[in-house]
């Protein structure tokens, strides 16, 4: 893929894209991927369909699902893209893909409910969209605040707000997980002194998670119910009394 097809593309999204794609090649944002692949392993399993599409600055392979046929990446033109797009301007039609995963795609673009639109609308009716952001609440979230690197540009948008968005774009949140408690350092001898760690926190999932998995399933448009207007009584029945003629059983038929 080259920038020539994009060369009247906003340069400041291909530069942020750049920048977040650079970050997470290195020590610090692949430590944070492998963890986020681990989890990503055992949501991803329980799904089936056709197509899966993932959108995000990461150029990392999803792990192989057997129950979703076809895996499509789509974005900026990075390695690993198969579809390249802006991120308000998807190809693909309405309710076309099973499957949508948005990895820290809110964390690294122009216009976050744009891009969420968009994503929301590629999802048919009974679909999930699975969204991967840092979690601002943790210690990667102050990290990018003091940051140099390409993690100094991410948005960090708390996971409550972002389901407040699902929630108004017909979205039911069915889970939410965190996900890598050890803080962003880059001495693995540290990480791994801090395994015992990572475990404990994530049995109890507290929310000081490096990252956020929030997995919604889209509501499919039904019918409205119709509340039925109980009518009030004109007037009261009242039962007519007929006379019942009486018979004389002891008269002789001829």
């Amino acid at each position: 893929m080259t920038d020539k097809a994009f060369a009247q593309v906003n340069p400041e999204w291909l530069a942020l894209i750049s920048a977040a794609h650079e970050w997470l090649a290195g020590p610090i944002g692949k430590f944070l991927l492998d963890e986020e692949r681990r989890m990503l392993e055992d949501e991803l399993s329980r799904f089936f369909g056709s197509y899966l599409v993932h959108y995000g600055p990461s150029s990392q392979t999803l792990p192989v699902t057997a129950q979703v046929q076809h895996n499509v990446y789509l974005g900026a033109p990075l390695p690993g893209v198969e579809i390249v797009c802006e991120e308000q301007a998807w190809p693909l039609r309405e309710n076309a893909a099973d499957v949508v995963l948005l990895q820290h795609g809110l964390d690294f673009c122009i216009s976050p409910h744009g891009l969420l639109r968009e994503a929301a609308s590629s999802v048919r009716p009974g679909g999930h969209l699975l969204i991967i952001g840092i979690n601002p609440w943790s210690s990667w979230g102050l990290r990018h605040l003091f940051a140099h690197d390409g993690m100094r540009q991410a948005r960090c948008i708390s996971p409550s707000r972002v389901g407040d968005w699902l929630n108004l774009l017909n979205f039911a949140l069915e889970k939410c997980r965190f996900g890598c408690y050890r803080p962003p350092l880059e001495s693995t001898k540290w990480q791994y002194r801090l395994v015992g760690w990572e475990r404990r926190l994530s049995v109890w999932q507290l929310c000081g998670g490096g990252f956020y998995l929030l997995v919604a399933r889209k509501i499919g448009g039904g019918l409205r119910p119709v509340h039925q207007v109980l009518r009030q009584p004109i007037a009261n029945l009242v039962p007519i009394l007929m006379p019942i003629p009486k018979v004389n059983r002891k008269q002789n038929l001829l």
